[in-house]
């Protein structure tokens, strides 16, 4: 699995397009996955949405994760499902959903990244690394308790919250994350540059990190 670039969607910062046109213009810029996230929604209309990005990500052969609903990523087939510290636990999460799926699980502490690692989970989506508009109410980590958490485990640990253009860099350098995980750095503006601008930063991080 390719971590390196986690792209969460968020159809508020769309400028007037659709969300498959979105996610398409995500994966051409170098998005290496693809969580749907619908906080708001209905669940049938979840349930089109979700088939309807799945026929997006299917055609460039990129994962399709589904945020937190469990029945919408059986119902859709999808290639797995990612949950958060106050969803259903990631063991019974992993009982429903099989072997054969993705499972991710959100953790900001050693102790909840190490409990999900033996739950069952494939990766981490570790933060929020700083202060996000996207979850005020979540306490920033910081680089420091991303990388505590990164020593701590052997599964992926993909860093989210907060993360720009401007600082991925720094924060896959310093982490050793896997990846990072965004939605305003990717789908706010031009979305196709913006994956692309990512992706070269992420690169080069790892790229630097091999020479150190």
């Amino acid at each position: 699995m390719d971590y390196r670039l986690y792209a969460v969607t968020d159809r508020s910062y769309l400028d007037g397009i659709s969300l498959s046109l979105a996610v398409e213009l995500a994966i051409r810029g170098g998005a290496t996955i693809i969580q749907l996230r619908e906080k708001h929604i209905s669940s049938r209309e979840f349930y089109k949405l979700a088939l309807e990005i799945k026929r997006v990500t299917r055609r460039y052969d990129i994962p399709l994760i589904i945020n937190d609903r469990v029945d919408i990523a059986l119902a859709v087939d999808a290639d797995g499902v990612h949950v958060g510290q106050e969803d259903i636990p990631a063991d019974v999460v992993r009982r429903i959903i099989g072997p054969g799926r993705i499972l991710g699980v959100s953790a900001k502490t050693v102790d909840e990244a190490s409990k999900a690692e033996r739950d069952g989970a494939d990766y981490l989506g570790v933060g929020a690394v700083f202060p996000t508009p996207t979850k005020p109410e979540s306490e920033a980590i910081g680089i420091e308790g991303v990388r505590r958490i990164k020593e701590a485990v052997r599964i992926p640990v993909v860093a989210i919250g907060g993360i720009t253009k401007e600082n991925a860099y720094e924060v896959m350098l310093k982490t050793g994350a896997d990846g990072i995980s965004s939605v305003s750095a990717v789908f706010a503006g031009d979305i196709e540059k913006n994956t692309g601008w990512l992706l070269e930063n992420i690169n080069r991080a790892i790229s630097d990190r091999r020479c150190s």
